[in-house]
């Protein structure tokens, strides 16, 4: 980790505003995108990295290591998404077609198919989805920000990649649920 970013978060464990905004402002990008993954609504996804920085803010004094902030942060966000979906109770349109870079030479239809099916796994197994293969993280850092074993966290990539491959197989139509 970078000695100045280690520096201004120390800093802004001390209260300091200004520091605290300089963090969010270095990692904005990440989450929002993350967020819009989530929710797949602009709006939304603001209201979700606004409600991650209050809540990372009042927090931050718990933060015992600064070189896990960006796991920190992240964690805050998943946690934040998931409570937004509940309190809204909204499907997830889960659209982004690139989430698997590899195959972007499939047609239009099958990348819809595989995000529709993608929107219908369970939270946790598309949580380890998102950040496996579109946040591209390592098992180490996904086990980390989600606070389980890597081999749990490699169970739930399996366990979500079978899912999505026996419902593309069986062709389900949209609105069902696996």
């Amino acid at each position: 980790m970078n000695i100045l970013i280690e520096q201004i978060i120390k800093k802004a464990k001390s209260g300091d505003e200004k520091a605290f905004e300089e963090l969010l402002r270095i990692e904005r990008e990440k989450l929002y995108r993350m967020a819009y993954l989530y929710v797949k609504n602009e709006d939304d996804a603001l209201d979700i990295v606004q409600e991650t920085a209050c809540r990372a803010f009042t927090s931050i004094k718990r933060l015992k290591r600064p070189e896990y902030f960006s796991t920190w942060l992240t964690r805050i966000l998943i946690n934040s998404a998931l409570d937004f979906i509940k309190k809204k109770k909204n499907v997830i349109p889960f659209d982004d077609i690139s989430i698997f870079p590899e195959e972007e030479d499939t047609s239009l239809e099958d990348n819809m198919d595989l995000v529709e099916a993608i929107n219908r796994l369970d939270d946790h197994y598309k949580t380890v989805v998102i950040l496996r293969y579109q946040q591209d993280l390592p098992l180490k850092e996904i086990s980390s920000i989600l606070k389980c074993p890597e081999g749990t966290v490699k169970t739930r990539i399996r366990r979500a990649l079978n899912q999505l491959k026996n419902e593309l197989k069986r062709g389900v139509p949209n609105g069902q649920s696996i």
